[in-house]
């Protein structure tokens, strides 16, 4: 079948209406997964149930989102990009009001599951509309674009669902998209309708989804149940990856095989799609973890209140913001791989910063390294997003879109646990080897509970006042290893940047793929 005439690209007032309506509907769904976390004690309290279970409104979106996701590039041919586009958009509106109106924790985890599953299509056809819109040669710019909403939403969603929640009500975390909804769809249909894409009618591979569907949430919930579970001490998340792991293998077998696959598995046989997915996956799981790793640090060991927190982590998108840009417009002449080296360095550096921290760290020395990291933002999702689009043919460019965009989200979940549970036991290491200096034949430890009782301090007070400053010590230490590792981590992906192929000087994505 021959591939579809290429549509010409946008102009003038359309050009810059179509790219904000498209990069607000990301912002809102990319805010929508981050806005919630800082609001769990209050819808929780509010509904009733423990915060664990409050956490199940983060999973459940997680979950329905990831399997969602990589159903793009089926779901686009059977109802074409503009159309499908549209309807996520205005499916993630009407969620959002039933999570706003949701009374009991059960109706709302159910709305969070709609939403997320509503959401999945939503990120990687907007990279597509975005590419058709631009003529090739400044397709780097579309990305950039784009990628400063994905670079600014995650840290607003904090501090934004902070404020709502201490200044109204959980309900509006929810209510804030349905403007920023209907406006994005109004705009997106007005000016992409009459640049729909072709469709194909294929018949849906049902084996496929569900084993998508099992091993996905089996994965999504081991991960999140392990650690409160001990891991591999319980039977439940032994079961859950057991389940996980068979389910998986038979997927992909299926999917290799099937003529009609539900995830276009065989994208993966080119060495930029491999190779470029693999690189922005795993430095998207060390990113997303130290996003939880540090302002968690910051609340319980150094003192900061979350709003604080929330601060020292906002500058971020200052130098990400300013460089995306001049990134993209640099993309179409320079090697991307150039600037994916420069952002893993400037990642390194930044974690090797950080791996310097000590409890009683200032502000400003917190924040040198988080204004740092928003160079390396602006040059990591960009060029690495151009090198996995490069070649793509038009009508695969939903579906590799799609694809890296659910693998990227699951190595971004897999980080946060595997960081989380790795901070715990190492607190818990550094803690017993700490403690194995305290006694009474340790005589820094004597002289220290004689400083507290002279001071009319009890000597249970003084032993509980020691223990507390072996706690910090050993939760900062144990923080500090996370980011030391992270940071060769991300030195040791500059290498596999560099197996993927130079990108063809006339843009970041040729002829085929920009169209």
């Amino acid at each position: 079948m021959s591939s579809p005439a290429p549509l010409p690209p946008l102009k003038g007032r359309q050009l810059v209406l179509g790219t904000v309506s498209l990069s607000l509907a990301v912002f809102m769904n990319v805010l929508d997964s981050s806005i919630a976390n800082v609001s769990i004690p209050a819808i929780s309290g509010d509904l009733g149930v423990s915060p664990q279970q409050g956490t199940w409104v983060i999973t459940s979106f997680a979950v329905s989102n990831a399997i969602s996701v990589p159903l793009t590039g089926w779901l686009t041919m059977r109802i074409g990009q503009v159309k499908l586009f549209i309807a996520s958009v205005l499916l993630f509106v009407i969620a959002s009001f039933l999570c706003g109106m949701a009374p009991t924790i059960g109706i709302l985890i159910a709305a969070r599951v709609l939403q997320g599953a509503v959401a999945g299509p939503m990120i990687p056809l907007s990279q597509a509309l975005l590419l058709s819109s631009y003529p090739p040669q400044k397709s780097g710019m579309a990305l950039a674009f784009w990628g400063m909403t994905t670079l600014v939403a995650p840290i607003m969603g904090p501090l934004l669902g902070g404020w709502i929640s201490d200044n109204y009500t959980w309900p509006w975390i929810f209510y804030i998209n349905i403007p920023i909804g209907l406006f994005a769809a109004w705009v997106t249909w007005s000016i992409y309708r009459k640049r729909e894409s072709a469709t194909v009618i294929r018949p849906i591979d049902k084996v496929g989804l569900g084993l998508l569907v099992v091993w996905v949430a089996c994965l999504q919930l081991m991960l999140d149940k392990g650690k409160e579970l001990d891991w591999f001490n319980s039977t439940e998340v032994v079961m859950l990856a057991v389940t996980a792991a068979v389910a998986f293998v038979f997927f992909v077998a299926w999917e290799l095989t099937d003529a009609h696959p539900v995830v276009d598995l065989s994208l993966f046989r080119g060495r930029n799609f491999s190779g470029g997915v693999v690189a922005i996956s795993v430095a998207y799981g060390l990113f997303f973890g130290s996003l939880v790793i540090l302002p968690l640090w910051l609340q319980t060991t150094v003192g900061y209140t979350a709003t604080e927190a929330g601060k020292v982590m906002a500058p971020v998108g200052i130098l990400a913001i300013i460089l995306s840009p001049v990134v993209g417009r640099l993309l179409a002449r320079m090697d991307a791989r150039i600037f994916s080296t420069a952002a893993f360095s400037i990642f390194a550096v930044v974690f090797f910063m950080r791996a310097g921290f000590a409890p009683d760290v200032d502000t400003r020395t917190l924040m040198i390294p988080t204004i740092i990291q928003g160079a390396a933002m602006a040059m990591f999702f960009i060029p690495l997003t151009s090198i996995i689009l490069s070649g793509q043919p038009p009508q695969k460019m939903p579906a590799a879109a799609g694809l890296s965009n659910f693998v990227r989200i699951m190595c971004g979940g897999i980080g946060t646990s595997i960081t989380s549970t790795i901070w715990e036991n190492r607190t818990a290491l550094h803690h017993a080897q700490l403690a194995e200096n305290t006694g009474p034949y340790s005589t820094a430890f004597t002289e220290a509970v004689n400083g507290l009782t002279a001071q009319g301090m009890s000597q249970q007070g003084a032993y509980a006042a020691i223990d507390r400053m072996i706690t910090v010590q050993a939760s900062t230490m144990a923080a500090t290893d996370i980011f030391w590792i992270s940071a060769w981590l991300f030195l040791a992906l500059i290498g596999l940047v560099w197996l993927t192929k130079p990108i063809r000087a006339h843009g970041p994505v040729d002829a085929g793929g920009a169209h």
